[in-house]
């Protein structure tokens, strides 16, 4: 079943000993009398491949002169019904199924159009076009025109006519001139050239794209998602992301749909359906271990969680397995973990969104301060106004003309006229950067208990030249070395990473293949994934891989975490997830995050800060201040792309007041 050359990942395979006559009789036999054997119906026909029910179709026309999918629809009913009937029909009739619905009626699905089109490959394309074509008797190019419009009609079209390149032969002037009309169609164009979008994304190999993209990665600084988000809109924004989601990994894009599909109140019945009738022969195995590895719980036990009854166990059946239980990594996540790998080894430029003022005058802005905060009540507005929009530097020097022109300390008076989460956020601002994360280390090492996520937080992701600046802030406050306070503060595994953290001694070289290879080694024997037949006691081991990711530079563990997965076929979050625990777990986790996309780590962070009931304003507070200078308009980015939400529009949602007001400002727009 599986294309010659290729292994076969789907879930559903063709049933061995199979006799459609014998199947049809036991169907038939299910449904007549009283009532119907669910049960018996649901086991058969999610345990046949879809061409083996098509034979049974056949057969029991034959045997009883009726139509089985007419029956089947007459003796089960919702979700159960509509998911039996789905796997009845023959892949390219289950598509044209799904198309006609979503074009018929009062509006248009326009997530189904997308799904489909944006999905196939080019034969899938022509054998639904026919199949509409057969069961509809209507020309399938013909009614999508006529139920869409603009540019989303246009790609639509192109996607159609199946006519992707399939030559796996790629020229690199070709990808790099592609990378560059791309660029020139968005980014550095007023306004976009949709149809330069059209013609490359609808037209080239995916080969040919993966490279274009990386491409443009390189010389955007930014992945081509993003430029889409920016530059296009509405439903054909949608599309095109889709496009670009299918080239690097249709598994996980399928894999994504199906949790969305999931999460939250309510299910998507319809998407979960689709998803599950058309890739159980294709790809349901690569799809459950990206959806595994992505959303840290199996495919398997969100559909049990989420669904009932008959349908639940039909679904379960089409999945084909728990991989929270079999523990196996498979290819497919492995290919995904190491693309990710790559792209963390390009260079992009990070930005802040507070820039420093042009106009700055230390003096006024020492003014405008004292005017807000005289006399009765306070002008918050007016406080929030200067301080979020002057640069770090900027504010240091306010505080001293504060100073010479009234003889008063600003942060005193700061601290008396506001109160609550906005006063937390503004006095944080008026600190340096290595006295702000000093005085975060200090809160969390103080007093009964040890707030170990702040400590991971800051010592993972900072570089050599913050943490020294940061150590010499804790010494000058605190009279006292942030090593000594760690050191008496925590203990064991956890004690020597954050030590080692704390000396700011990081490698700051490029990567050192050889010397790669034989880190990942380590990493493997440490992680128990390989046995490198090594002489080292566990001891010895675990200091060496301590030292790997304390030490090593990012580049280096870049090439080492790639060359892990080639000798593993693991990612090493996941092994790391798998294989350790607590505080241990979570600061090598933060390291490996840092490593692999250190915007993204922050932007996780920041929606976890504010998802579910009440919001925690203390991390909300810290890396809104911590990375506003430095890369909060990557995080911005990073944020949108990982949960199809702003971050501006979620602060706007969670936060209230003055307090919102003042991180919105930080936050410096909207996605």
């Amino acid at each position: 079943m599986a294309p010659q050359g290729k292994v076969y990942r789907g879930s559903v395979k063709d049933f061995q000993g199979f006799d459609a006559n014998q199947d049809a009789e036991a169907l038939y036999n299910a449904m007549k009398g009283f009532g119907s054997d669910k049960e018996a119906i649901l086991d058969l026909i999610t345990s046949r491949s879809n061409k083996q029910r098509v034979e049974i179709c056949q057969a029991y026309k034959s045997l009883y002169g009726k139509d089985l999918i007419a029956d089947l629809k007459y003796e089960l009913t919702g979700k159960f019904e509509r998911l039996i009937v789905s796997l009845m029909r023959p892949p390219a009739y289950g598509d044209a199924k799904e198309i006609k619905d979503a074009i018929s009626g009062v509006g248009t699905d326009e997530k189904c159009l997308i799904e489909i089109l944006a999905s196939r490959t080019n034969q899938q394309i022509h054998d639904l076009v026919a199949a509409y074509k057969d069961a509809y008797e209507r020309d399938l190019e013909a009614d999508i025109v006529g139920d869409t419009s603009g540019h989303f009609k246009k790609m639509l079209v192109v996607l159609l006519q199946g006519a992707r390149e399939e030559d796996d032969v790629v020229s690199e002037d070709l990808v790099e001139q592609d990378a560059k009309d791309l660029l020139e169609a968005g980014e550095l164009k007023w306004g976009t050239d949709e149809a330069q979008f059209i013609y490359i994304l609808g037209r080239r190999s995916r080969q040919h794209l993966r490279l274009v993209f990386d491409e443009y990665l390189k010389i955007a600084g930014k992945p081509i998602e993003r430029s889409i988000r920016g530059e296009l809109s509405g439903d054909f924004e949608k599309l095109m992301l889709a496009v670009v989601k299918c080239i690097r990994s249709t598994a996980e894009y399928f894999a994504e749909r199906l949790y969305k599909a999931m999460k939250g109140l309510g299910t998507r019945d319809n998407t979960l359906i689709r998803i599950m009738v058309s890739r159980s022969e294709i790809d349901m195995l690569d799809i459950r271990e990206v959806f595994r590895t992505k959303y840290e719980k199996s495919l398997y036990n969100m559909i049990k969680e989420d669904t009932s009854g008959e349908y639940k166990k039909a679904l379960l059946k089409l999945c084909g397995g728990d991989d929270d239980a079999a523990g196996e990594f498979f290819p497919e996540a492995a290919q995904v973990a190491y693309r990710m790998w790559e792209l963390s080894a390009v260079k992009v430029e990070l930005r802040g969104t507070v820039q420093p003022a042009g106009d700055f005058n230390d003096d006024g802005d020492a003014q405008v301060l004292r005017k807000a905060m005289k006399g009765l009540g306070t002008d918050e507005g007016a406080i929030i106004d200067v301080l979020t929009k002057r640069s770090n530097a900027q504010r240091q020097q306010i505080l001293k003309a504060y100073k010479a022109h009234y003889g008063r300390d600003l942060m005193a008076d700061l601290k008396s006229e506001l109160s609550g989460s906005l006063a937390k956020l503004i006095l944080g601002l008026m600190l340096t950067p290595a006295q702000y994360d000093a005085k975060q280390l200090r809160k969390a090492v103080e007093g009964a208990g040890t707030d170990e996520s702040v400590l991971i937080e800051i010592m993972a992701t900072r570089n050599n030249q913050e943490i020294r600046a940061i150590n010499e802030a804790y010494q000058e406050a605190y009279h006292k070395s942030l090593e000594d306070d760690l050191s008496s503060d925590t203990s064991g595994h956890f004690k020597r990473i954050l030590v080692s953290l704390a000396l700011g001694n990081r490698d700051e070289g490029p990567d050192n293949p050889a010397q790669a290879h034989e880190d990942a080694k380590v990493v493997a024997e440490t992680l128990k994934l390989a046995d490198v037949s090594s002489n080292d006691s566990s001891d010895s081991l675990e200091t060496r891989f301590l030292s790997i990711l304390c030490t090593r530079s990012y580049p280096h563990l870049c090439r080492v975490f790639q060359e892990f997965i080639k000798m593993t076929n693991h990612d090493v979050e996941h092994a790391i997830k798998k294989r350790m625990s607590g505080d241990v777990r979570d600061a090598f986790v933060a390291i490996v995050r840092s490593v692999k996309n250190k915007p993204a780590f922050f932007a996780d962070k920041l929606y976890k800060s504010m998802k579910g009931a009440g919001t925690d304003e203390r991390t909300l507070t810290r890396i809104m201040i911590s990375r506003s200078e430095i890369d909060l308009l990557n995080i911005r980015g990073e944020f949108i792309d990982l949960f199809d939400k702003s971050l501006h529009h979620m602060i706007e949602k969670d936060t209230s007041g003055d307090y919102r007001k003042a991180l919105l400002a930080l936050c410096g727009g909207e996605d």
